[in-house]
């Protein structure tokens, strides 16, 4: 039986030793499809508990990076037990750095968060012309487009890729969301997107109610 309140908790709280423990207990329990899933949500809810933390100042950026890569590195475990009886991906979303920024600490901190979460995260990199992302989003047909930028001039670039997507005839069936310590509300409806974020964790939020309205 898991203990899910115990799981929740030991993933929130970053607690690596005793969780992989309790992961290796787990996976040797020949565990059902419903168990498995189960017990991928809680390390997925345990995001929350690392979001809130950072959110109260008790975790830092190192705490994030340390948490996105310690729950894909879970998830990844589980994979072969995961199977046909999992839940489907909650979706697929395209992520680079715009044009004119070489800044991926924040990106790849959310990449981590929303892979956590369930998504399919196809990274494209950083300093990335509108036309990558035109090309990524012609062959993957994703749900979400992230733009990531740390410099003001990072803006402007998020402005053409949209507007290149547009042209593109793609932005009707895409959510946009854009990150960095850029963004603020004004940059958001200037460059056209649907939402901007500063915090990873709540950006990851943002995408699971992108993608279930």
């Amino acid at each position: 039986m898991i203990d899910i309140e115990k799981l929740t908790q030991l993933s929130g709280e970053l607690n690596e030793e005793a969780l992989h423990e309790m992961l290796d207990e787990f996976i040797a329990s020949n565990p059902s499809g419903e168990e498995v899933q189960k017990f991928v949500e809680a390390c997925r809810q345990s995001m929350e508990i690392v979001g809130a933390y950072f959110e109260k100042g008790e975790y830092f950026v190192g705490d994030l990076i340390f948490a996105g890569e310690l729950l894909t590195e879970i998830l990844e475990k589980l994979q072969p037990l995961i199977g046909a009886g999992s839940k489907a991906s909650r979706g697929l979303m395209v992520l680079g750095t715009v044009e004119g920024d070489i800044h991926d600490i924040g990106k790849n901190i959310f990449m981590g968060m929303a892979e956590a979460a369930g998504f399919k995260v196809i990274d494209i990199g950083i300093d990335q012309a509108p036309a990558a992302f035109v090309k990524a989003v012609q062959e993957n047909a994703p749900q979400i487009v992230g733009l990531s930028g740390v410099l003001s001039l990072s803006i402007e670039s998020m402005k053409r890729t949209i507007q290149a997507l547009k042209d593109a005839g793609f932005r009707d069936n895409l959510k946009i969301i854009i990150g960095g310590a850029a963004v603020n509300p004004d940059a958001c409806l200037y460059a056209g997107a649907d939402a901007w974020s500063k915090n990873a964790a709540d950006a990851v939020k943002t995408c699971i109610s992108m993608v279930n309205t």
